[in-house]
């Protein structure tokens, strides 16, 4: 099982904490700590789709499933083993 956490990590310090990751915990709640609004959802969605090579369909955009690293790792690995069962 592969773990993307340290990607999704990158990629959200260097687009919304601007380099400054010290904070930034797999368990850092990226909402309530305003790490991500709406807009920075849409960023996130598309790197994953981009990069993970899945699809982020409306009924997903919930904020359980990109509330901090660790969810959003569960979010991509459920995504990419419900693909390689079909």
């Amino acid at each position: 099982m592969t773990n993307y956490k340290d990607l999704l990590k990158d990629f959200i310090v260097e687009n919304f904490l601007f380099g400054d990751g010290e904070k930034l915990k797999t368990e850092t709640p990226l909402f309530e700590k305003g790490i991500i609004d709406s807009t920075g959802v849409l960023e996130l969605i598309a790197f994953i789709e981009e990069n993970f090579k899945i699809k982020v369909s409306d009924e997903e955009l919930i904020q359980s499933n990109f509330s901090d690293i660790i969810a959003i790792d569960k979010f991509i690995q459920s995504k990419q083993n419900h693909t390689s069962d079909q």
